[in-house]
């Protein structure tokens, strides 16, 4: 055979692989797109909600608003290893729907929050109906998707990150100026309502729509099917770890978790308390407030894109993550120091966000490179438990020291000693993953 002969015979397969991941991406992604919006969306829609809240319900101090926010994640972690391995088994249409029909009707009761109880019993069970959804997801894109592709199908995915914060702040702040007092409910009341029920609906469209894994889509031909196959079991001899029991013995589970840990609180401090941060620098009109807010999400969307997809042409995390994340603890220091000028602080706020959701999305692509079976299924959701734990530190820590101290300054400080911890786990990891790959060689001479 020829050189040319061969080069061209290389082309064409290229192009077979990518017009097939591309059938794949346009049959899958826009639904795990919007499904994850809305997901996010009914996480942080509550720190804008909050602003409204704590004028008809005067209990909902500052420490109570935390703690509440804060719960949802306490709850959510204490099921997603067990939802997870459950998905493993049963397939992800069972799983999924499930999931999004029981948040999508909790989610939406919220507008019934009357007092600390309500609002603490209604957030628990969120967390326990949200539970498993996005590290179920993950799991799910690793049915379709070689390793070498995550960063870039994360980067498309997980855009529903800032695209939810969008709503969240911009959606809500018109919601409730549109609907205050409409039918004797407050803005806020409907706001869960409409956020809130267009979850149920997706979760019976995802019944409808989706299929478990690549052999069972109508949509693919049977030599389609077959370069998905392969690809996948590339990744799956590249992987290290294919049992869940392996995985827990894994130091290298631990350093991911304890880096996600430290992303998570970075997002999660941003998201619950940007619109009370711009409440504190004269920003008091609302649908201001939430137009300013969702101003540093609508800037992270193209940093997320370009930086997946970069990492993905250089086969590189370690940089891609690391980097980010310096930007965002940086951001964050600015910001604390500088509250008292509005543009600096809010200047340093958009490249704190940009840069912890770059980290966020970048470091999804490392799980699926390194663990297989039912190793990817509770390794995943064990990182993402521990690591969604963020979310209840951040809000909690965040609304302790603005009671204690009047200021949010403090405690976005604190974050960026979480976020520098993150960094270290993060440019630790390569090193334990080639010494535990390097040992289990060594066990199988």
């Amino acid at each position: 055979m020829s050189y040319q002969t061969a080069t061209s015979s290389v082309e064409r397969g290229r192009a077979g692989e990518s017009a097939v991941f591309g059938k794949i991406n346009r049959r899958i992604l826009p639904l795990l797109l919007i499904c994850y919006t809305f997901a996010y969306l009914d996480r942080v829609n509550i720190g804008y909600a909050k602003l409204h809240m704590q004028e008809d319900i005067p209990h909902l101090t500052e420490a109570v608003f935390g703690v509440g926010a804060g719960l949802f994640f306490l709850a959510y972690a204490s099921l997603e290893v067990p939802s997870n391995l459950l998905m493993n088994r049963i397939g992800a249409r069972k799983t999924i729907t499930r999931i999004m029909v029981l948040w999508g009707f909790t989610s939406a009761s919220m507008m019934f929050v009357t007092n600390e109880t309500t609002f603490y019993v209604l957030r628990i069970m969120l967390g326990i109906f949200e539970a498993g959804f996005a590290p179920g997801i993950i799991l799910y894109l690793t049915y379709w998707y070689p390793a070498k592709r995550m960063a870039s199908v994360m980067g498309i995915y997980m855009l529903a990150g800032p695209i939810g914060a969008i709503l969240g702040s911009a959606g809500s702040a018109m919601i409730i100026a549109a609907t205050d007092d409409l039918g004797g409910l407050s803005g806020w009341q409907w706001m869960f309502l409409i956020q809130g029920l267009p979850c149920v609906l997706l979760g019976l469209l995802f019944w409808k729509l989706m299929v478990d894994k690549p052999s069972q889509a109508p949509w693919l031909s049977d030599p389609e099917k077959q370069i998905v196959q392969q690809h996948l079991e590339k990744t799956r001899e590249q992987q290290h770890t294919s049992s869940f029991l392996v995985a827990l013995r894994s130091p290298a589970v631990y350093v991911m978790s304890m880096a996600y840990f430290g992303i998570m609180c970075g997002i999660y401090a941003v998201s619950f308390w940007l619109p009370t941060i711009l409440l504190e620098n004269g920003v008091t009109d609302f649908f201001s407030n939430g137009m300013l807010s969702a101003l540093p999400y609508v800037l992270t969307i193209p940093v997320m894109i370009l930086l997946t997809r970069s990492s993905d042409l250089r086969a590189e995390r370690t940089w891609h993550s690391i980097i980010p994340a310096l930007f965002a603890a940086a951001g964050l220091i600015v910001a604390a120091l500088f509250a008292d000028t509005f543009l600096v602080s809010f200047i340093a706020l958009n490249v704190a966000v940009a840069g912890v959701w770059g980290a966020y999305t970048v470091f999804w692509a490392v799980p699926a490179q390194h663990f297989g079976g039912t190793a990817a299924a509770g390794g995943i959701a064990m990182i993402n438990t521990v690591g969604i734990l963020g979310g209840f530190v951040a809000p909690t820590i965040m609304g302790l020291v603005k009671d204690s101290t009047g200021s949010t300054q403090n405690g976005l400080l604190t974050m960026v000693v979480l976020l520098l911890i993150s960094i270290v786990a993060l440019a630790l990891l390569p090193r334990q993953m080639n010494r535990e790959v390097t040992a289990q060689k060594g066990e199988h001479r």
